[in-house]
């Protein structure tokens, strides 16, 4: 039904990715499976799960694990205590919580290796101030590397060089799909590319405005050099919901079943319409 090499190329957002969920499932129920995936940020925690079970079988356990208080705990500071530790340090957040949830999900001593299907992830480098894929050696720290938010989470250390969240250099990284011999690429992302930016109205809006432009100009310039014979789907989100702009949206898990539902129900309606019989 589709012709490969397939990649699922899964993007970051935070607890927006919980749409990556539904999108995963509608793949699934379509018969499309991976043979290689690629995740930048929350799109690393959910692709290395689906590239270590590359069945729809994954979605129940990413579903349960959305909903889990262990996934609550990852930004589940109170924000006193949250601004009390960033008066005093560089993040937020503890790494602990995400770290935890990584090895109980994933096996503490899992390589790349030991994954059904081949896996990237990428990350910043601050030493080198360059993108950097992680492909082979230990799983959980270059999927922790991969999510480590600048300002909520500390970078994360690897082999004495240190690494900050890959959507700062690839949030949705097509190129580097292409770049590995992927020929039907579906994108899951999380729904700003489908919005209008507008103006920034308030202080903390400069700097999202400003980050957002950066990653569309991106994934628009890749887009726009895709090889001939490289076809991509982009999956829909079905729609955003109410205070997904707000500057604590990356803590609301209440939307997460709803985020999962729209993305699975659009991008069914999509892939009926869109995948090659």
């Amino acid at each position: 039904m589709v012709s490969g090499p397939v990649a699922f190329v899964l993007g970051g957002g935070g607890v927006l990715g919980a749409v990556e969920v539904g999108m995963l499932r509608a793949l699934f129920r379509a018969d499309v499976r991976p043979d290689m995936v690629l995740g930048t940020s929350i799109g690393a925690v959910n692709g290395a799960l689906v590239a270590a079970d590359p069945t729809e079988a994954v979605t129940d356990r990413l579903v349960r694990l959305w909903a889990s208080p262990e996934a609550s705990e990852v930004y589940g500071d109170s924000v006193a205590r949250q601004l009390r530790r960033f008066a005093a340090r560089t993040h937020l957040h503890s790494p602990r919580p995400l770290r935890r949830l990584l090895e109980a999900e994933l096996g503490e001593e899992t390589t790349f290796a030991d994954l059904r299907v081949p896996f990237r992830c990428c990350a910043a480098n601050i030493e080198r101030a360059a993108e950097h894929w992680f492909d082979s050696g230990p799983l959980v720290p270059a999927v922790l590397a991969s999510a480590s938010v600048p300002g909520l989470l500390p970078p994360t250390e690897i082999g004495g060089q240190h690494f900050i969240d890959g959507g700062i250099v690839n949030s949705i990284p097509i190129g580097e799909a292409v770049a590995v011999g992927a020929r039907q690429i579906f994108v899951l992302q999380v729904g700003r590319i489908e919005r209008e930016l507008t103006p920034p109205r308030r202080p903390w809006e400069i700097a999202q405005v400003a980050f957002e432009i950066a990653r569309r100009h991106r994934f628009a310039r890749e887009m726009a050099a895709l090889p001939e014979g490289v076809r991509v789907h982009v999956l829909p989100t079905g729609g955003p919901g109410p205070r997904e702009d707000s500057p604590w949206a990356y803590r609301d898990m209440a939307a997460v079943g709803r985020r999962i539902s729209r993305a699975y129900t659009a991008s069914r309606r999509y892939l009926a319409t869109h995948l090659e019989r």
